[in-house]
């Protein structure tokens, strides 16, 4: 393993424990994505005022509380003056809910748009991205939810007209139904292709291809909600031979750390943070959603990565409950 990812792999085991420390309550799956995030920008004690920023603003049934907690309060220990920039983020959130209601997949993108836009702009945005996800949602209605949002919200940034999105949207749909049998890993993947220039197939081509390389290697890569990082993954100007031994190496290193274990993460979770960790040491700033990249394709991507686990623990939150 280079010594670039080495560093990435060692500060996020150190970022773990360390939230697990502060977060003692939150959910299993959200801990390491939200890990995964942070990239040695705080430390326990900003992440405890960010934590208590956050509680004392909001109430329990606000978007910020439940799963979107950890993540948003991550995100917030990266600003330099929290209780401002959270100030900043509430203003937006508001403004957003207008159009969207109340989740924590649009607190999350609020978080995000913080960095992105200044407050005025927050209402356009947001009128834009309701009309493109009514559009999104006669298109798919039994696909199409809440964790659909930011999506809408980011295509809301797009030159192309609305219909010409969707209609992006629906062809990458349409040619990727093979790849898997979860259609809304399928919608979240579409959406996040349409948003990156470039040919269609070449993109496709090359999320298979890298999904190919895994399995050569002995990795038998999920379909499920987990396909989603991988794709987002693809859309980075790596070279997917290496990132794919990167990945391979990442893996074996979480193997053998605490929380992998027999009473730790499946080897399908376990797989899909070494993807995570990857593309993490492909970013110049992992704290920093829109620094990422100059594109809104990954900003796209990193919002995958997160609703994916959200969506997710929350259904297995459910299914543990009944």
């Amino acid at each position: 393993m280079n010594e670039k990812l080495m560093s990435v792999c060692d500060q996020f085991i150190s970022d773990r424990d360390m939230l697990q420390s502060v977060f003692k309550w939150a959910n299993h799956y959200i801990m390491p994505v939200s890990a995964l995030t942070l990239r040695g920008n705080s430390d326990a004690e900003k992440m405890k005022s960010c934590k208590k920023i956050i509680e004392k603003n909001t109430s329990v049934f606000s978007g910020f509380s439940g799963n979107a907690a950890l993540p948003v309060a991550v995100k917030l220990a990266s600003a330099e003056e929290p209780e401002e920039k959270f100030a900043e983020i509430l203003e937006i959130y508001n403004i957003l809910k207008k159009h969207f209601g109340n989740s924590g997949y649009l607190a999350y993108i609020a978080t995000v748009l913080a960095d992105m836009i200044p407050v005025s702009e927050a209402d356009a945005i947001g009128e834009r991205g309701r009309r493109i996800y009514k559009l999104m949602s006669k298109k798919h209605p039994f696909l199409t939810s809440g964790e659909d949002t930011p999506f809408a919200v980011l295509f809301a940034f797009s030159e192309k007209s609305d219909e010409e999105l969707i209609a992006d949207m629906e062809e990458y749909y349409i040619a990727m139904k093979k790849l898997s049998s979860n259609a809304n890993v399928l919608q979240s993947i579409s959406h996040m292709f349409a948003l990156e220039n470039g040919e269609r197939e070449a993109k496709i081509q090359r999320f298979k291809d890298l999904f190919a390389l895994l399995e050569s290697r002995g990795r038998k890569y999920s379909k499920h909600y987990e396909l989603s990082v991988l794709a987002a993954l693809s859309l980075l100007p790596v070279d997917i031979e290496t990132a794919a031994d990167e990945i391979i190496e990442v893996d074996t290193f979480l193997s053998e750390q605490d929380g992998y274990g027999f009473f730790g993460y499946d080897k399908k979770t376990r797989l899909m943070h070494a993807v995570m960790l990857v593309m993490n040491s492909y970013s110049e700033s992992a704290a920093d959603t829109a620094a990422v990249t100059n594109t809104l394709a990954m900003v796209a991507a990193q919002q995958a990565a997160m609703c994916a686990i959200i969506a997710a623990s929350a259904g297995s939150s459910a299914a543990a409950t009944n």
